[in-house]
């Protein structure tokens, strides 16, 4: 007899990450994302969790006065695996422990790799009102399944994609981002010239742009001029938008 496949552990929300400024009352909040593999059903390595625990960090200290609280997601295994999907099964779960434990409060789904596009697959989740996609993970298009866009619709949704990505295709996220802005006029992408798949080269401004739209999309903050304009932008401008080194440090609007 062959032998039974193990279930696969629970998915699991890492500890609130908050400042200690943080307001009392959570009004938001941001699920990161890890990035995994495509095609395994080992248990995520701590290290996945503990690359996203100093981007968690940045986010709180930027939100500390908004009430915004950041979970890293544990997930059940490291794999995409087909149409199993599940890291974005696994993000939709997260949505609803958020609602368990603070309420109908809006979230941000943040992921990088597979998990960008794990964000963008449980957007649809009815607390998710905004999308923040890293080097999202995309497969190649056929015209038989293409990669869904309706679950998009009446969400804010940002790509960001390193020129020099040898892991994910940013090609790949520009011509999903051309199809998102049909359904969705509040798409935007920016391109990180130089830059690669860990997006370490200008990590500075990539923070300062994900807290930027975080703050605008789940606390109505106002954008920075330059997501402001990427939203407002028809195609294929607001699509390719640089992202200007510096950003954070010039002017805001």
């Amino acid at each position: 007899m062959g032998q039974r496949a193990l279930p696969l552990p629970a998915a699991r929300l890492g500890r609130a990450v908050r400042t200690a400024g943080a307001t009392d009352e959570v009004s938001g909040v941001v699920l990161l994302l890890p990035d995994g593999e495509a095609d395994s059903h080992r248990r995520p390595s701590t290290l996945s969790y503990a690359i996203q625990l100093p981007f968690a960090r940045a986010l709180a200290r930027a939100g500390e006065g908004d009430g915004l609280a950041v979970h890293v997601l544990r997930y059940r295994c490291r794999g995409w695996n087909a149409d199993d999907a599940h890291p974005a099964e696994d993000a939709a779960w997260a949505a609803d422990e958020v609602q368990r434990l603070y309420g109908d409060v809006p979230v941000c789904l943040v992921g990088h790799g597979v998990g960008g596009r794990a964000a963008l697959r449980a957007a649809g989740h009815g607390a998710v009102t905004s999308v923040l996609a890293m080097a999202p993970w995309l497969p190649e298009r056929t015209a038989a399944e293409p990669e869904p866009v309706k679950q998009l619709m009446g969400r804010r949704v940002l790509i960001v994609h390193g020129t020099n990505d040898e892991r994910t295709d940013p090609e790949l996220s520009y011509r999903l981002a051309e199809r998102a802005k049909k359904a969705n006029r509040d798409t935007c992408r920016f391109e990180v010239h130089s830059d690669g798949h860990a997006l370490r080269q200008h990590r500075s401004e990539v923070v300062a742009l994900s807290a930027d739209f975080v703050r605008g999309s789940l606390f109505a903050r106002s954008y920075a001029r330059p997501v402001a304009d990427a939203l407002a932008a028809p195609p294929p401008l607001g699509l390719r938008m640089p992202l200007a080194a510096g950003f954070g440090r010039s002017l805001r609007h």
